[in-house]
C-alpha cells in the first residue's frame, strides 16, 4: 500500500518549511499532489524522493554555460515522470561539467606559459586602447571593465591617452583566457596580486583559494573546487534518477 503524507509531514521529513513545499509545487519541481475534498494536499513516496532529488540538484550553484538552466530542466523532467529523458539530460550535464573543468585547467596552463613571456621591463611597443581591443578581439568596454576592477594599470602618454605595452598585452591575454574559462574578476585579481609579490607562486592554488578576509565569495571565485563539487553532485543526481526510474516508472500525478 502506498504511503500518504500531509504537507507538514513532508516538510518535517525533508527539513524545509511548509511554504517551501508549496513553492516547489508552484515551480514544477515536484508533481502536483492529489487534493482531498477539503483541499488538503496528499503526497506520496514519489514526492518524497523527488524532493530529495531537487534538494540535491539545487545544492551546488553552477551558473556558467547554461548549466543552472539544465539542472532545473532535469528536476522538472523527473517531476513529470520522464526519467529516461532526465537521465539523458543528466549525462549531458555531467559531460558539460567535464568540458568546463578541462577549460578551467587549460586556462591555468595558458596563464603559466604567458607569464614566462612577460619581461622584467616593458619594451617600447605601444598600442592604443582600440588597437589593443582589436588585437585581443575583445571590446573596448571589456578592457575598461578590467582596468576599473584593478586587473591592469595602464600607462598614459603626456597627452593623457592610454598606451599598452607588450607586457600589458601578455597580461591581458592571461586575463582573457581565464575569463573565457569563467574565472571571476576577484579570483584573477587575487592571482595577479600574488604574482606581483612572488613570481614563483602556484597559480592554480592561488586562483582557486579565496582569502579569509574576502567578504563575498562566489562559486567562480573558487571555480576548480566548485566544478569538482558540481561533478560529484551530478553523479549523485544520476544515481538517484536511476533508482527512481526503477521504483516509480509511472506517471506520478495521481
Amino acid at each position: 500500500m502506498e504511503n500518504k503524507y500531509k504537507t507538514a509531514q513532508v516538510a518535517k521529513m525533508i527539513g524545509i518549511h511548509p511554504n517551501t513545499v508549496r513553492l516547489y509545487e508552484e515551480l514544477g519541481l515536484i508533481p502536483k499532489p492529489r487534493r482531498l475534498p477539503n483541499g488538503y494536499r496528499v503526497f506520496t513516496d514519489f514526492h518524497i524522493e523527488q524532493f530529495k532529488l531537487a534538494r540535491t540538484a539545487l545544492k551546488i550553484e553552477v551558473l556558467q554555460s547554461g548549466l543552472r538552466k539544465e539542472i532545473i530542466n532535469i528536476i522538472k523532467l523527473s517531476a513529470m515522470g520522464e526519467f529516461k529523458k532526465a537521465i539523458v539530460c543528466a549525462n549531458k550535464y555531467i559531460n558539460q561539467i567535464k568540458i568546463e573543468q578541462r577549460n578551467a585547467e587549460e586556462a591555468i596552463e595558458i596563464a603559466k606559459k604567458l607569464l614566462f613571456s612577460i619581461e622584467d621591463e616593458d619594451n617600447d611597443i605601444f598600442f592604443t586602447r582600440k588597437q589593443t581591443a582589436d588585437y585581443l578581439q575583445v571590446t573596448i568596454d571589456t578592457l575598461r571593465n578590467w582596468e576599473m576592477n584593478g586587473l591592469l594599470s595602464v600607462k598614459r602618454k603626456q597627452n593623457g591617452y592610454r598606451v599598452y605595452t607588450k607586457n600589458d598585452i601578455q597580461l591581458l591575454k592571461i586575463i582573457r583566457s581565464l575569463r573565457c574559462a569563467n574565472y571571476s574578476l576577484a579570483a584573477i585579481l587575487r592571482m595577479i596580486n600574488a604574482i606581483s609579490n612572488n613570481s614563483e607562486i602556484d597559480i592554480r592554488e592561488v586562483i582557486n583559494t579565496p582569502k579569509t578576509d574576502e567578504d563575498i565569495v562566489t562559486v567562480c571565485d573558487k571555480l576548480l573546487t566548485s566544478l569538482c563539487n558540481a561533478k560529484a553532485n551530478a553523479d549523485s543526481i544520476l544515481s538517484q534518477l536511476e533508482v527512481m526510474q526503477e521504483k516509480f516508472n509511472i506517471k506520478p500525478t495521481v
